[in-house]
């Protein structure tokens, strides 16, 4: 069954710029905090400790006596919430890992299927893994054992372990941050009133007011980004919103976005019209931002005033993107919507305005807005092959040329507006075998 609550991350604002003296307070735990997650990842990101990150007490028990805390003079409810965050960091640098792991022995064509389901045996069971890396004897539970040796009878274990090793020498990264601007806090560490939110500091029995642009008050831990150069914060608090069912949303969408026109449907509606224009002011303004700021970087030229105009540009962009997509949700009453998988960035190409415009593009933020309104609404997102997705005609399948917006076949003479044909294509694989990968209502 779909959930009946999903989470989303809400976003509250100082009302009022804070004092240098109160954001220096601030930022002396966003600096403690950075120290004690380097530490972490240090002490405990090799394989050595392996056996120690799950489920993380072990980690607690050996911070609490290193004494590290004292030492910073840091409040408990700040030291281990950056513990436990740089072991949830460090636990997804081996899954990063692993999964890379997993892409090369699959791609690897020297070995036998036996030898590539005794390796992805290793990387999947973290007991066997972590005995290999650190060259001890595998022991697991009664049933998973029998399968172990059943796997290792067949194959040569010392050549394949050593592979291993290997590979996680050159593939696993220990991780670092120099991020001194960010920190979370738990509910004991906070309190709202006073149309503000008062924050615990080093100093014993006292608090930081910052007084914020709404009223809402929350229980949950939250996460503080600070912007000292503008005197400003902006706290995310992830919030449960209940997913709204709609019994009229039936119809089955295809989506074709581009970078002027945001989205275009199977059917030829349009939402976002005016992304190009948004897009290309704040990549041009960006972009003679960038220069101007190259060319006069010895006289030390402020950037308060660039990061203000920037942020409200971004705001402004943002804003429309959100409009629009609830406009397209409301006039479609989408059941399922299906969309092209998203390529990796490419490499930059020669025209320099092109790439600033290019490198805006918000096509990461609409993404992302867009699955999280799907689910809001308990619509389904899939997702599609994208490959020659564009060039293929939407009747006979046949390649068909582009020119000046308008797609051609030169098999049927099925003429179209090219964002027209490609969401239509989106649709048909969507429906067909093409999907790669669905999110659940």
């Amino acid at each position: 069954m779909p959930p009946d609550k999903i989470c989303k991350t809400v976003h509250q604002y100082n009302k009022e710029p804070i004092p240098d003296e109160e954001m220096q307070k601030l930022l002396d735990i966003a600096e403690d905090y950075r120290k004690i997650k380097n530490y972490v990842y240090v002490r405990f990101g090799g394989i050595g400790s392996l056996s120690k990150l799950y489920p993380g007490y072990t980690v607690q028990n050996e911070m609490t006596a290193s004494g590290y805390r004292e030492t910073l003079g840091l409040p408990a409810v700040y030291f281990y919430l950056a513990v436990f965050d740089a072991l949830g960091d460090i636990k997804s640098q081996w899954t990063r890992t692993k999964s890379k792991i997993v892409k090369l022995v699959n791609k690897n064509e020297g070995f036998t299927e036996d030898e590539k389901h005794y390796l992805r045996f290793l990387l999947k069971v973290n007991n066997a893994f972590e005995a290999v890396l650190n060259q001890k004897s595998v022991e697991l539970t009664a049933r998973i054992q029998k399968q172990y040796h059943e796997l290792a009878k067949q194959v040569d274990t010392d050549r394949l372990n050593r592979y291993l090793c290997r590979q996680i020498r050159k593939n696993h990264v220990k991780l670092h941050t120099d991020a001194a601007d960010v920190f979370a806090i738990t509910e004991r560490a906070y309190r709202y009133a006073d149309h503000g939110i008062y924050i615990s500091i080093k100093e014993k029995r006292k608090r930081v007011f910052i007084p914020l642009t709404d009223h809402n008050q929350y229980k949950c831990q939250l996460r503080m980004k600070l912007y000292p150069e503008e005197n400003r914060v902006e706290i995310k608090v992830p919030v449960n919103v209940t997913v709204h069912r709609h019994e009229d949303y039936q119809s089955e969408v295809g989506l074709a976005v581009g970078l002027y026109t945001m989205m275009t449907t199977d059917e030829g509606h349009r939402y976002g019209e005016e992304l190009g224009r948004y897009q290309l002011e704040y990549s041009e303004w960006i972009r003679v931002q960038t220069n101007s700021y190259r060319r006069n970087r010895e006289d030390n030229p402020g950037r308060k005033k660039y990061h203000a105009k920037k942020r409200r540009l971004e705001e402004q962009l943002h804003s429309y993107i959100n409009q629009e997509l609830n406009r397209f949700l409301r006039d479609e009453k989408p059941k399922v919507v299906y969309i092209v998988k998203l390529p990796k960035p490419q490499a930059g190409g020669y025209n320099k305005k092109i790439n600033y415009t290019v490198g805006q593009w918000q096509r990461g933020y609409i993404r992302k807005r867009l699955m999280q309104k799907c689910k809001e609404q308990s619509v389904e997102i899939v997702e599609v092959l994208g490959k020659d997705i564009s060039n293929e005609c939407s009747e006979c399948g046949a390649i068909g040329t582009k020119a000046e917006g308008m797609f051609s076949c030169p098999v049927c003479g099925y003429e179209m507006e090219e964002k027209v044909n490609t969401a239509r294509n989106v649709k048909k694989r969507g429906q067909g075998g093409g999907a790669l990968r669905g999110l659940p209502r």
